[in-house]
């Protein structure tokens, strides 16, 4: 489904909200009290500013008595095949977000990722998958990154612990095409990259990925990962911890000038051991 589509059936979401709350009688406030969330959600959920989880859908259409259909057409929209359960909201959420900052310790973020890289990483996770499969989730991948070329591209900011630039996923050479790629983006002013040192020792998040999202009438989201699952985190306390958290990574991380160059090294390093092997 193309983004403008995407955005229609989101507006007819929340129009059939509107609709049926008052028809029913309640005000933003009296369901968001009955579904767990704030008047003003709803109000965001009615103008298509920001998507409810299942959960949230689940308990509108208990409150409403409308047999199921917010959660069936939650489920139509938010549902993509191509990407696990627990992440295919995290995608709308990319979509929707103004400003998004990441932490990625372990290997290089999804919106970052060249075909090559991601064709490794799921291979390496899914070893018998068919060849139809691993390219159905490398274009996914490609058309995720995408928001990255609109003119209305959301402000991305990305720490890189410095295991991610030096752990070769495809062979040295994929892996300084994947650098490449990463220093190009920031030459692009398309986003702000910061290396986090391995002589910094322990760090916040320790291991940890996340990944916080900023809208322009909506409040932030953080987003974590674990093993095979993924957590949003709406609560405003969690969030600003993780946004406090994030800060701290910031002013352990070497500046974004600093960070550049040595990127652009380590691509030069991995070449270098491409062309002796």
């Amino acid at each position: 489904m193309a983004n403008g589509s995407r955005q229609a059936a989101w507006e007819f979401f929340g129009a059939e909200l509107k609709r049926r709350r008052e028809d029913a009688g309640f005000t933003q406030v009296e369901l968001g009290s009955r579904v767990f969330v704030s008047g003003g959600y709803i109000g965001q959920f009615e103008q298509a500013i920001r998507k409810p989880q299942l959960d949230v859908a689940q308990r509108i259409d208990e409150t409403l008595q409308t047999d199921g259909f917010f959660e069936r057409t939650w489920r139509k929209l938010i549902d993509d095949k191509r990407y696990a359960d627990y992440f295919a909201e995290v995608v709308e959420l990319e979509r929707a977000a103004t400003k998004i900052c990441e932490f990625a310790p372990t290997l290089v973020p999804g919106l970052l990722q060249t075909a090559a890289y991601t064709r490794s990483v799921t291979l390496a996770g899914n070893p018998f998958a068919t060849d139809a499969h691993i390219e159905e989730k490398v274009a996914a991948r490609v058309e995720r990154a995408q928001i990255l070329d609109d003119a209305t591209r959301p402000v991305y900011w990305v720490i890189l612990h410095e295991h991610v630039v030096r752990i070769p996923v495809g062979g040295e050479d994929e892996m300084a095409q994947q650098l490449d790629h990463i220093a190009a983006l920031v030459r692009q002013k398309k986003m702000l990259v910061q290396l986090l040192p391995a002589s910094v020792g322990a760090y916040p998040l320790m291991g940890r990925m996340v990944r916080v999202f900023e809208f322009e009438d909506a409040p932030p989201t953080a987003y974590t990962e674990a093993v095979y699952s993924g957590n949003l985190l709406d609560d405003p306390a969690l969030v600003k911890r993780v946004q406090g958290a994030y800060d701290l990574l910031r002013a352990a991380a070497l500046s974004p000038e600093a960070s550049l160059p040595l990127i652009e090294s380590a691509a030069e390093d991995h070449r270098r051991c491409a062309s002796t092997t």
